[in-house]
């Protein structure tokens, strides 16, 4: 995956360049969502995998993509077809997402929790992360009853195990070593 990711960089970083030049973020995020969906595309897959030319490729790549796409958005197609990495286009905007998220200065986190948790939680919660990451922070819940009570906070790099089961394990390897 991180050959992909050296590989969606640069194109990430010039759509992203331009979208912020035209002020088109917004859209763009979404154009290459969907790029990225017809990636995936199972038939796609195939199509991709055929050995096309590339102005074949970008033809029907174009085709199934119709309207969804700008003339920028196009002619991003156009150069990665032509540089054989059409494969690349989730990476890409992943890769596009990342750039978007530290402009709007914003991150997702995921907080998975023993049991549901509710608004006041998750508001003390989304408090306190903005505060720690000087962020926008967006959560995404989710509930693990292994973890017996606790909950365990992910946002980007950052990782806070507040967990019985991560105290346990910690308590675990102290006690081994």
């Amino acid at each position: 995956m991180s050959d992909m990711t050296t590989i969606a960089r640069p194109y990430a970083k010039a759509a992203f360049d331009l979208a912020v030049e035209k002020g088109e973020l917004g859209p763009w995020a979404e154009m290459l969502s969907f790029a990225a969906e017809v990636t995936r595309d199972e038939t796609i897959q195939d199509i991709l995998d055929s050995g096309y030319a590339a102005d074949k490729l970008t033809e029907i790549f174009l085709t199934v993509c119709g309207e969804q796409l700008n003339e920028f958005g196009q002619n991003l197609i156009k150069v990665m077809a032509e540089n054989g990495r059409l494969k690349a286009l989730p990476a890409v905007c992943d890769e596009f997402m990342v750039l978007k998220s530290d402009h709007d200065k914003t991150i997702q986190a995921t907080v998975t929790s023993a049991i549901a948790l509710d608004d006041t939680q998750l508001e003390t919660i989304s408090t306190k992360l903005e505060a720690r990451l000087e962020r926008k922070v967006k959560l995404n819940c989710s509930v693990d009853e292994t973890l017996i009570a606790g909950v365990v906070i992910r946002a980007g790099d950052l990782v806070i195990d507040n967990s019985v089961r991560g105290k346990l394990d910690r308590l675990s390897d102290t006690l081994q070593s």
